[in-house]
This record gives structure tokens, sequence and C-alpha cells, in this order.
């Protein structure tokens, strides 16, 4: 059903070194570069996720109960997601782990304050 998200920032160049870094761990490469925009894909057929300056020249602000989850292969994956995220400077918003009996997720805030969850579903 989605084909593409996108988040704000604040900052173009910053957000797509972040997430160049960050995607490149799951596979995903830049599969469009414009002024105002910048897109990851791990297949052309797949679902996108963008960063963008806002097209109203506005500043970017995180929205509070707006997150992107994003689906990994596994909880090794998730783990080394927030821990790579970590290392690229964004913040915890909740430590890897189950919630529920088959659930895994980790959540981390970006350099901007989007909220993004890394999840598998185990069992």
């Amino acid at each position: 059903m989605i084909g593409y998200t996108t988040i704000g920032t604040n900052d173009l160049s910053k957000a797509a070194e972040f997430y160049d870094a960050l995607l490149a761990e799951i596979g995903a490469k830049r599969m469009m570069t414009l002024e105002r925009l910048v897109v990851w894909s791990v297949a052309a057929h797949l679902p996108a996720f963008g960063v963008c300056l806002p097209f109203n020249q506005e500043p970017s602000v995180s929205g509070n109960g707006n997150m992107i989850a994003l689906s990994v292969k596994s909880a090794e994956q998730a783990d080394a997601l927030h821990r790579k995220a970590l290392e690229l400077g964004a913040s915890n918003d909740g430590d890897p782990g189950p919630r529920g009996s088959a659930f895994y997720c980790a959540y981390v805030r970006d350099l901007d304050g989007n909220k993004l969850n890394f999840f598998c579903m185990q069992g």
C-alpha cells in the first residue's frame, strides 16, 4: 500500500550523509537526488524513503506521534541499525527488544528529531 514516505530536514546535506550510512546497512541506495529531496530504496519496485527540505520553506519540525517504521530481516539487523543510528548522531527513543510475543523493534530519533522504528516479526 505505501509507495514511499518522506520526512523533513533542515539540513539536507547532513541528513543525506546520515541516511546514506544508515540505510546502506540494509542494502538501500540513493534512487533520486534533487535540489530539495533525496530518496533511497532497496529496489525500484519496493517502497522508498526520502528526506526533503519542506516545500513551503518553513522550518522542518518532527511530529509528536509520527513515526516511520522500517522493516528489517531479523532482530540482529534491528539491533545493528539502532547501534549505527546512534553512532551517526541519532538519539535513542526505545532500546531494541521484543514488544509482545512476535514483534521486535528498536526506536531512534534522527538528526532532525524524526522518529524511526526498525522492526521485524518473529515466530
